[in-house]
């Protein structure tokens, strides 16, 4: 009997929906044999409902999530990471054995149904590594996030390829961080408890920086298996990890930072820094474009008034 498994993302307003709809078209254009579920909140507009319904994919409602009033503030340069906490609702999808939980803002780029299939105890997960480089020096990330610190400073191609940095008892704090773009997790009711509790209960709550992603190498410290960079590749690997990154080698992609693809066109000129990646984007886009005209403009015309014109 097979393994009841799918991919899923979090969406809770309009605006990320063509980065939803984008990651859906990837995952079909790779051929992977799982579908794309979507987490929704009640804040999610009928029309985007009925976007993701023609195009055939599941929403499943969720409650928002949040710590206890006043525990945790985020920083004004952080103020997108208000409802990310619900994400943490993924543990309670239990009709299925096993989620790879994906962020919005990404593309699949290669086939990687193997994390379906990844060895993994019920109480594990598996994530790959937070870069703790902080090139834009950002003064409300944590003192220790500097590059000696980073977990990928020590990794090169092609070892560092499938061999991802382990931790031990001696490494620094930021090895034990986790990226949240990319989580594999095995849905329980007992799980679920255990991260809302610890959400509600942990006196570590308000020093966290990032929300979930804080949370969860937290409550799975010793629990959590790191996975290879490329799993998870966060776009900023390709200017700091230069001996790290391959293009080639890219399974799914990662659009951190505010500048989201949708957000700015790439340049002609082709002189910003991830112009390269984000065209990546725009590529994907274009084709789903062109199914979706075939089907259903109006549908279409929705998604262009959330993407930036030119």
């Amino acid at each position: 009997m097979g393994v009841k498994a799918a991919y899923a993302t979090l969406l809770t307003n309009t605006s990320y929906l063509p980065g939803v709809l984008v990651l859906e078209y990837t995952l079909r254009a790779v051929g992977s044999e799982y579908s794309l579920v979507v987490m929704a909140t009640p804040a999610l507009p009928p029309q985007a409902r009925g976007i993701l319904a023609r195009r055939g994919v599941r929403v499943i409602d969720i409650q928002p999530l949040h710590p206890p009033a006043g525990l945790h503030t985020l920083s004004r340069h952080d103020a997108r990471f208000t409802d990310t906490w619900a994400k943490l609702r993924v543990f309670e999808l239990t009709g299925y054995d096993r989620i790879v939980l994906l962020d919005a803002d990404m593309i699949v780029m290669q086939n990687m149904d193997e994390l379906i299939h990844l060895p993994l105890e019920r109480d594990e997960i598996a994530a790959t590594h937070a870069c703790a480089c902080n090139p834009q020096k950002l003064k409300h990330y944590p003192i220790d996030w500097v590059p000696e610190n980073c977990a990928y400073t020590p990794l090169s191609h092609p070892t560092g390829l499938m061999t991802p940095t382990q931790i031990t008892g001696g490494s620094p704090r930021p090895h034990s961080l986790l990226n949240s773009g990319l989580v594999v997790l095995n849905p329980s009711t007992e799980l679920a408890q255990a991260v809302y509790d610890h959400l509600y209960t942990s006196p570590l709550v308000p020093a966290w920086s990032f929300p979930d992603q804080d949370l969860l190498a937290d409550c799975f410290k010793g629990k959590w298996k790191p996975l290879p960079w490329c799993y998870n590749a966060l776009k900023t690997l390709m200017l700091i990890h230069k001996p790290l990154w391959r293009d080639e080698e890219v399974r799914c992609l990662h659009y951190i930072l505010a500048d989201k693809p949708w957000h700015a066109r790439v340049s002609k000129e082709g002189g910003g820094e991830y112009d390269k990646a984000h065209q990546w984007w725009w590529d994907r886009l274009e084709l789903l474009g062109a199914e979706m005209r075939k089907s259903n403009s109006e549908d279409w015309n929705v998604i262009m008034a959330n993407v930036v014109q030119v």
